[in-house]
């Protein structure tokens, strides 16, 4: 598979205006088989409560059978399981647990996916593709901020993002290079699959359920015509200076030289995202002054440098050992409360096997060295 995924990359590359007409064939039984084997185990069973085991028993049969519906278009994924994650500040998080069976076949699919996209994103986009993470997104900002003229950062928040996908627009992007009827058919199947959700069967008309092994490509997909190319070929063409973006998913941040940039940049992308079904959370997006004139405005004024967070951690103005501005970065408070409780939740709930966790800490005597502890 990783031979035939690799060809279709070179061609992605070589043509940036080639459509694929023919991809769904690259979902046989031996692909399928290689993507269940890479699946995850000890997860959580879909509506069908199927497990990783249970399906492995008869793996070839159940794999025959699954590329048969496929081909004869007779397969249609089930409902994913929606279950709630605690989230920052309280909230819940919506999670969907697919069926194994479409756990499968959606892997396949990213994988075809990636293949197929990853010659076309940008540099500026670094969630869920290969060679690229948290912190190779976190290293870039740094130098932007550090190397670059940035004096503002806009710190974006698309409200409910993965629940506002428009499955048109979405159909739409995909088709600027999957021509294949059959692949795009499965693809709206498992957009239109619903959700069970206490038991109850609620149709999906928008979104793509956080959980699948599908959807983070999809995202990607989505923003990199709606936002990523759209701010590279036209946004900084408005600009009057500096202008970049950092994206992890939906997670993104725009450094800016200017401020008025920073506010046009606000502006355009409220009518950007409303086109696509999208729209800026207006409570958590907002412009923070922030670099090295920054920080040096804030020290004259006698007033507390902004800060931002992205990714987990909260960045801050600092200062390098040589007197000189540096970008500082140290985990969220939020972030770092919902570590704390959920490390108190685990140890409450295991404090009857291993005794009271509390209670068997002593505080070393006084006087007691490092070995001494060991």
């Amino acid at each position: 598979m990783e031979t035939k995924l690799k060809l279709i990359t070179q061609k992605a590359k070589e043509n940036r205006r080639a459509r694929f007409t023919a991809l769904a064939h690259h979902l046989s039984e031996e692909n399928l088989k290689t993507c269940f084997y890479e699946l995850k185990k000890g997860k959580a069973p879909g509506i069908d409560g199927v497990t990783l085991d249970e399906y492995e028993q008869g793996l070839s049969e159940n794999l025959k059978d699954l590329v048969a519906r496929m081909k004869a278009k007779a397969y249609r994924p089930k409902p994913v399981k929606r279950v709630f994650i605690d989230k920052e500040g309280g909230k819940k998080r919506p999670i969907g647990i697919p069926a194994l069976e479409d756990k499968v076949v959606q892997l396949a699919m990213a994988k075809i996916l990636n293949a197929v996209f990853e010659p076309d994103f940008l540099d500026s986009s670094f969630g869920f593709r290969p060679g690229r993470g948290c912190h190779q997104a976190l290293t870039s900002l740094n130098m932007q901020i550090s190397t670059k003229s940035v004096n503002y950062v806009v710190d974006l928040d698309i409200k409910s993002f993965f629940d506002n996908v428009d499955h048109k627009w979405l159909i739409k992007c995909l088709k600027q290079r999957i021509a294949d009827p059959s692949f795009l058919r499965l693809i709206t199947r498992f957009l239109k699959s619903g959700v069970i959700e206490d038991g109850k069967y609620l149709a999906t008309d928008k979104g793509t359920p956080q959980g699948g092994n599908l959807s983070p490509i999809l995202c990607n997909i989505y923003l990199h015509f709606v936002l990523d190319l759209w701010l590279e070929r036209k946004l900084k063409l408005k600009a009057g200076g500096y202008l970049e973006l950092v994206r992890y998913v939906d997670d993104a941040v725009i450094c800016c030289e200017h401020q008025r940039d920073a506010r046009m940049t606000i502006w355009e992308l409220k009518q950007r995202l409303a086109k696509f079904g999208l729209q800026l959370n207006e409570d958590k997006t907002r412009i923070v002054r922030f670099g090295r004139l920054a920080g040096a405005a804030a020290k004259r004024a006698g007033i507390k440098p902004q800060t931002f967070d992205f990714l987990g951690f909260t960045h801050y103005q600092g200062i390098a050992g040589n007197g000189k501005f540096k970008v500082g970065r140290r985990t969220a408070k939020k972030r770092f409360n919902q570590k704390v409780k959920a490390i108190a939740r685990w140890l409450n709930a295991h404090s009857g096997q291993f005794g009271h966790p509390f209670r068997s800490f002593r505080p070393p005597r006084s006087g007691a060295t490092q070995d001494n502890l060991i």
